[in-house]
C-alpha cells in the first residue's frame, strides 16, 4: 500500500470511528481520550493528502472541535471551532461549513459558560441555515437545538 492510500483509506476510517464514539449517548474517560485521538489522526492524515481542501479542513477542525467540547475541554473546542470558521469562510466552500463553524464555535462557548458568546454564533449560524436548501438547513436547525 502505498502512502497516498494510507493518507486516503486512515483519513477517513479514524475520522467514521470517531463519528461512531460522538453519537454514543455515554462515553467512558478511555473513550472520550479515543475520539480525540481518532479525530487528531484523522485530520493528520488529511493534512497529508495532495486533495486536502479548505473545506476538508473545516469538516476535520469541526470535528475536532465537537470532540472537545463533548470532552467537557472548552478551550480547545473554541480553539478548534475558530480554525473551523478561518477554512470554513473561505471562497470555495459551501455555506453549510460556515453554518457548522458557527455551530461549532456556540456548542464551544456554551461549554465554557460564555451565554453572549454562546448567543452571537448561535445567531450567526441560524441566519446562515435561512440560505441553505430544505435537507441542510434542517440538520444544521437541528444540530443547533442540542445545544
Amino acid at each position: 500500500m502505498n502512502m497516498k492510500s494510507v493518507h486516503k483509506r486512515f483519513s477517513a476510517e479514524f475520522f467514521i470511528s470517531a463519528w461512531d464514539l460522538i453519537e454514543k449517548k455515554k462515553l467512558t474517560k478511555a473513550e472520550k481520550e479515543r475520539m480525540i485521538h481518532l479525530a487528531h489522526a484523522s485530520l493528520c492524515h488529511w493534512l497529508e493528502r495532495m486533495d486536502c481542501t479548505d473545506q476538508n479542513l473545516s469538516i476535520g477542525y469541526w470535528q475536532l472541535s465537537r470532540v472537545y467540547s463533548i470532552a467537557g475541554e472548552a478551550e480547545n473546542a473554541i480553539k478548534y471551532a475558530e480554525i473551523c470558521r478561518d477554512h470554513s469562510d473561505k471562497e470555495g466552500v459551501e455555506n453549510v461549513f460556515l453554518g457548522y463553524a458557527y455551530e461549532a464555535l456556540a456548542r464551544a462557548f456554551n461549554g465554557a459558560g460564555e451565554a453572549e458568546k454562546t448567543d452571537v454564533y448561535l445567531s450567526k449560524a441560524k441566519a446562515i441555515a435561512e440560505l441553505l436548501g430544505k435537507d441542510d438547513k434542517d440538520q444544521l436547525l437541528k444540530d443547533l437545538g442540542s445545544i
